[in-house]
């Protein structure tokens, strides 16, 4: 018997299968944008995560920031129109400071400083016209999670010889030296002459740090020790501009302490901060970043992005349902009289409510199908064209598709009780 009705109920959907088509169609757009919006939305939260695993969970990094100064109204004067102006601006972090912070603090087990510079790097027809070049110590690798794929990292020799080495990151090294095997060789950085050491393994796409010294991809970095930069390159930078030529003084650009305990960090920082407060006393020129901080924040406003996105996409939903209610109306107004023949030869209410409750529940059944391969390859596309990481979670799959079927179900049943209720002797007159 309950064979029967879904083969009358197949049989009386393909009598209308445009109609049906469309009516699925809403289904077919509501599961697929919920499983494709939400597989966005972790995919997006999943890669701003990863950026700021990469600073460190247990890590405390303070970066030098240049003071909002847009230059008084005495420089303007005092500059003549055919003169160059020159002036020194000296902001940001200090040895001094490094030194203080790594005696200070009780719960930093290791503190790694970075001097960034932006120099010429050249070797034969390879060419970087601005190479971030970082000066660090050995720390470094371990403190910012860098894996080597070939050679050695800065050693401590290094520093103590101030020794002309450099180690490249793997689109640095792409660069510079294509396929070529670069342990061993040297290249330029300004006017001075490095050999290659070390090759870093590639990092994450997109990695990129939010802000300071790791605004841009770490794969570009080439790293030297700290030392050299002090001698080489020394802590004063030119700036051209439009008819003037300013000095920037900044020691360290970056400062990294790692913490001991995780659940030491906030209150790391905080002492991190008045320390450098009483140095800094009347410029704004550094800034603290808590990597686990922003992970907590990201994970709430990512949490808030898939609610706004599941909601739209439920809204799709509910408009399919709609469709499905108008379309099962419209059958209950078209069957009416076979309804009342139905019920003349001993059909009881409950067949003729299962009889429309088995068609919704094959639309959107049907319906759900469709929608979830359609939410499985969307994602799929818009990694492959966009670039972004999208990831599909299989609850979401099972979410969507119960959803689907659960209003065919609800939108169903106002259509399968009214066409149950009708009285069959007003029903067998219906033309």
């Amino acid at each position: 018997m309950n064979w029967t009705i879904v083969k009358v109920g197949i049989k009386n959907l393909l009598l209308h299968k445009l109609r049906s088509l469309l009516t699925v169609l809403g289904v077919v757009l509501g599961v697929g944008s919920v499983i494709s919006m939400l597989a966005i939305g972790e995919g997006s939260k999943r890669e701003a995560l990863e950026q700021i695993r990469k600073l460190g969970a247990n890590n405390v990094i303070i970066r030098s920031i240049k003071p909002g100064q847009s230059g008084g109204g005495d420089d303007s004067q005092a500059s003549a129109a055919s003169e160059e102006e020159t002036r020194v601006l000296e902001y940001g972090l200090k040895y001094r400071d490094f030194d203080r912070l790594k005696a200070t603090l009780p719960t930093v087990s290791e503190a790694v400083p970075i001097a960034l510079l932006l120099k010429p790097a050249s070797r034969g027809t390879g060419r970087i016209a601005n190479a971030r070049v970082l000066g660090t110590t050995p720390e470094y690798m371990d403190v910012k999670n860098l894996r080597l794929r070939r050679g050695r990292f800065i050693t401590q020799v290094d520093l103590r010889n101030t020794s002309n080495i450099a180690i490249l990151g793997a689109g640095s090294c792409r660069k510079l030296f294509g396929y070529e095997d670069p342990l061993g060789e040297n290249i330029l950085l300004g006017e001075d002459t490095y050999r290659i050491v070390g090759v870093l393994a590639g990092q994450a796409s997109g990695n990129a740090t939010p802000g300071g010294v790791g605004q841009q991809n770490m794969n570009d970095d080439i790293y030297i020790p700290l030392a050299c930069a002090q001698r080489r390159f020394g802590d004063v930078q030119v700036i051209l501009n439009t008819g003037s030529r300013n000095f920037e003084r900044t020691q360290l650009n970056e400062i990294t302490l790692q913490v001991s305990d995780p659940n030491l960090v906030s209150q790391t920082a905080g002492m991190a901060r008045k320390l450098l407060e009483e140095t800094h006393p009347n410029q704004d020129d550094f800034r603290l970043v808590i990597p686990i901080e922003l992970m907590q924040r990201a994970e709430e406003e990512k949490r808030i992005w898939n609610l706004v996105l599941g909601s739209i996409a439920g809204i799709s939903l509910l408009v399919g349902g709609i469709g499905i209610m108008n379309i099962m109306l419209a059958s209950v107004t078209e069957r009416t009289r076979e309804i009342g023949v139905r019920r003349a030869l001993g059909a009881k209410q409950w067949d003729i409510t299962a009889q429309f409750l088995v068609e919704t529940v094959l639309l959107s059944s049907v319906g759900g199908i469709l929608g979830v391969a359609t939410g499985i390859c969307l994602p799929v596309i818009v990694s492959s064209l966009a670039g972004m990481e999208t990831v599909v979670q299989w609850w979401s799959i099972f979410l969507a598709f119960g959803i689907s079927v659960g209003i065919g179900i609800v939108f169903g049943l106002y259509p399968a009780r009214r066409a149950a209720l009708m009285d069959p002797i007003e029903a067998l007159r219906h033309e």
